[in-house]
C-alpha cells in the first residue's frame, strides 16, 4: 500500500492516533500529528510513498503537534518531537510541515551511525551514481532537482548513505526542500514538477518542497554504485566549468562533508578512500541549469564510451 490508498480522513485518524507509518528508503518512521493543516499537506506530498507492513519496526517515532491545554489557543505553535523528546524550540504552526521535514533529517544525521553519512545530493542512471558533496548554498538541491526531472533517479538531495559492507549508496528519495529563488527557477525549468506551497519567513527563508518522480520512490530499495564525485557551486552569471580535480583534494572534500566521519573512524577512512579511488572527481561551477544538466549527461555518456 501507499499513502495515496488512504482517504484523507483515514490518514488524519492515523496521524492523530497511533501514528502514520511510512517507509523512506532504508528507514521506517511513525509520524503523529494533531494538526489538520499538516494532515492535508501530508496526504498530497507523501501520496506515492509506501506504507510498511504491520510487522515492520519503526526506526524513529516523530511528531509535529500543537501544545495541549490553554497554550494551544494562546500561542499557535508546533513542536517537533522524537521518541518523546523535544530537541528544538517551537515553530509557528504555519511552519509545521517544514519543521517535521527538518526534524526527520536531524534524526537520520544523528541516529544512523551504522552507515557513513555524507552531506551530499545523489542521482543515478544505468546503475551508476553521481554524488554532489556540498555546503548549504552551493546549489546542490537545485541541481539535483533539475537532474531528476531530466532522466536521472533521485538517491537523495541531502544524504549520501554509504553501506559499509560494500560501499554502495542507499537511496533516501525524500521531498526536496527548495529555498528562496530556487523555487521559481525550478518552476520555470520544469513546470510539470510537483511542488508544494511556499512557506514564508521560515528559519531558512522561503521554503517549498518538491516531490520526487514516482519512479525514484518506487526504486527506493535499489542501491547504486558511486561513479562520479562532483563538487558543485552556483555562481550568478558564471560560465559553466567542469574540471577534473586531484584525488587527494577530493578525499579531503568528501571527508569534511561527512556527518559522522569521526564517529566511524577507520571505517569512514576506508569507505571514503575506496570511493575516491573508484570515482572520477570534478569541480562544477554553473549558473544555467540547462548547461549543467547537459554537461553531466555528456560526462555520463563519455564514460559509457
Amino acid at each position: 500500500m501507499i499513502v495515496g490508498d488512504l482517504s484523507r480522513r483515514e490518514l488524519g485518524k492515523r496521524l492523530a492516533g497511533d501514528g502514520l507509518a511510512l517507509q523512506f528508503g532504508p528507514f521506517n518512521l511513525t509520524i503523529r500529528s494533531n494538526l489538520d493543516s499538516f494532515a492535508s499537506l501530508a496526504h498530497q506530498l507523501y501520496e506515492p510513498y509506501p506504507l510498511p507492513g504491520t510487522a515492520a519496526i519503526s526506526d524513529f517515532h516523530v511528531q509535529i503537534s500543537a501544545p495541549r491545554g490553554l497554550r494551544r489557543w494562546v500561542r499557535r505553535q508546533a513542536y517537533f518531537g522524537v521518541d518523546g523528546q523535544f530537541p528544538f524550540a517551537p515553530y509557528t504552526v504555519e511552519h509545521a510541515f517544514p519543521a517535521l521535514e527538518w526534524g526527520i533529517n536531524w534524526c537520520v544525521a544523528t541516529r544512523s551511525h551504522h552507515l557513513l553519512l555524507l552531506h551530499s545530493a545523489g542521482v543515478e542512471r544505468n546503475g551508476r551514481a553521481i554524488l554532489f558533496p556540498a555546503s548549504p548554498g552551493d546549489g546542490k538541491s537545485t541541481l539535483c532537482t533539475a537532474l531528476i526531472h531530466s532522466g536521472w533517479r533521485l538517491l537523495s538531495d541531502e544524504f549520501g548513505l554509504v553501506r559499509p559492507e560494500d560501499g554502495l549508496l542507499l537511496p533516501l528519495p525524500r521531498l526536496i526542500p527548495l529555498k528562496n529563488e530556487s523555487i521559481e527557477v525550478i518552476r520555470k525549468f520544469r513546470p510539470e514538477a510537483i511542488i508544494g506551497p511556499p512557506f514564508l519567513e521560515t528559519r531558512k527563508g522561503t521554503v517549498a518542497h518538491v516531490r520526487p518522480p514516482v519512479d525514484s520512490i518506487r526504486r527506493a530499495q535499489e542501491p547504486a554504485r558511486p561513479r562520479w564525485l562532483v563538487f558543485p557551486r552556483w555562481v550568478a552569471k558564471s560560465p559553466l566549468t567542469l574540471e577534473a580535480i586531484p584525488k587527494s583534494q577530493a578525499f579531503l572534500m568528501v571527508a569534511t562533508n561527512a556527518f559522522n566521519y569521526e564517529v566511524l573512524d577507520e571505517t569512514a577512512f576506508r569507505l571514503v578512500n575506496e570511493m575516491v579511488r573508484s570515482c572520477d572527481s570534478y569541480s562544477l561551477v554553473y549558473s544555467d541549469l540547462d548547461e549543467a544538466v547537459n554537461a553531466l549527461d555528456e560526462l555520463s555518456c563519455a564514460s559509457d564510451g
